[in-house]
């Protein structure tokens, strides 16, 4: 059988992170071959401990990380001490990435900082992930996807329902994993770099800077000079054929016609009201424009009239650009999700988990392999990297490593 070749073979990469983004760069590097070793306390890495907050989905299984820890190698180190930061030293030496999103006075503090790792190897890649950057007067601010990235963004003000409700709040990890992939591109790019130079050297990436290039469109129109107009209800929606619409059943689905002229009419047909196209009032684009509240409560009472399915349908066939506006349940039986690889099975059977959000022809991914345990691969890796079994021996009994 031929064996599989990824592009991260043989790659080896330190995940001394939590708290999600910098650990998801991590494992789509994972998906693609690298080694990943994942740098926990004794007492496990607190994103262990997610999925019991208030709130969140209530579940036996450790769902936030089996997703973010799948592939990796658990190595639980007390890095306080300094027989644990030397282990940890021993392991950098030998690594190609080495990524971190601890606060950079702890970084300093237990001399983890870049300078400090850097001495270690120089063609080491360092991967820096902040709240709000490495410099400036918040550089050292802590901050999660809800504030850093979402809140201070503008993204939780601009997409409330309209302008007279609270600001919207956001999803759980709903920054941290776009983040990922940012910090992910970024490895990439100092790892092409290096095979250029044979030198390493320092990334980084913030959830601020993600979520203002998430809301940089918008953005980028209030610095140009734009006024950016409060968001009206729905019912009021400045273009009725960029609105939501609520079907017979309850269901909402979405639609965004941005080519009017071509998919204007083949709308009315499908909603069974083509004489519309000949009404003053929508037969065309000004006009539309002037009468939106009026068309949008024409097309509530069509879309009111059918279920989603059968939109759905009859849109399909028309031509129409929209999408069902899913819930979570939706997702199981969405079979165009798991045709595309963006549902994937675990490797043991046991459900499936969201694939890393790009493919590369003819390079299929690591079959997702089960997160480990706290410390789980500690004396393995070590071995690997030269430790004699009395060493690690001498290590777990002074509690400086566990598993």
């Amino acid at each position: 059988m031929e064996s599989v070749r990824r592009p991260f073979d043989g790659l080896k990469v330190i995940d001394c992170a939590s708290f999600i983004a910098a650990p998801a760069a991590a494992t789509i590097l994972s998906d693609f071959g690298a080694d990943v070793l994942k740098i926990e306390p004794l007492e496990g890495d607190p994103h262990r401990a997610l999925y019991r907050l208030p709130g969140l989905a209530a579940t036996e299984r450790n769902y936030p990380w089996e997703l973010d820890a799948r592939n990796k190698r658990s190595v639980a180190i007390d890095l306080k001490r300094p027989e644990g930061l030397d282990v940890l030293y021993r392991l950098t030496r030998g690594a190609d990435v080495f990524l971190t999103n601890l606060p950079l006075a702890a970084r300093a503090r237990l001399r983890i900082d870049h300078e400090s790792i850097r001495a270690l190897n120089p063609r080491l890649v360092y991967a820096s992930f902040t709240a709000y950057g490495e410099t400036g007067p918040e550089a050292d601010k802590s901050g999660f996807d809800s504030t850093a990235y979402w809140a201070r963004s503008g993204l939780m003000d601009i997409v409330r329902p309209d302008h007279s409700t609270p600001p919207a709040r956001s999803a759980a990890g709903m920054g941290d994993h776009p983040c990922g992939v940012t910090l992910f591109a970024a490895i990439v790019t100092a790892l092409y770099d290096r095979q250029r130079t044979g030198v390493g050297g320092l990334v980084s990436t913030s959830l601020m800077a993600n979520g203002l290039w998430a809301n940089s469109f918008l953005v980028q129109g209030h610095l140009s000079g734009a006024t950016v107009p409060a968001r009206v209800p729905r019912e009021q929606a400045p273009n009725a054929l960029g609105n939501t619409y609520r079907c017979r059943d309850g269901r909402w689905l979405n639609m965004a016609l941005i080519n009017e002229e071509r998919q204007f009419e083949p709308l009315l047909q499908a909603l069974g009201i083509a004489e519309a196209a000949i009404d003053p009032r929508f037969a065309s684009a000004p006009a539309r424009g002037v009468h939106h509240a009026e068309l949008v409560a024409l097309m509530d009472r069509q879309f009111a009239q059918r279920d989603l399915a059968d939109w759905r349908v009859r849109l399909d066939r028309a031509g129409i650009t929209f999408s069902v506006v899913a819930t979570l349940a939706d997702i199981d039986d969405d079979v165009q999700m798991r045709a595309a690889g963006a549902l994937v099975p675990f490797a043991d059977g046991s459900g499936l988990t969201v694939s890393s959000p790009f493919e590369i022809a003819g390079t299929p991914k690591v079959a997702p392999r089960a997160a480990p345990d706290i410390g789980q691969h500690t004396a393995a890796v070590m071995h690997d990297e030269g430790f004699s079994a009395e060493e690690i021996a001498r290590l777990r009994e002074l509690g400086v490593i566990a598993g």
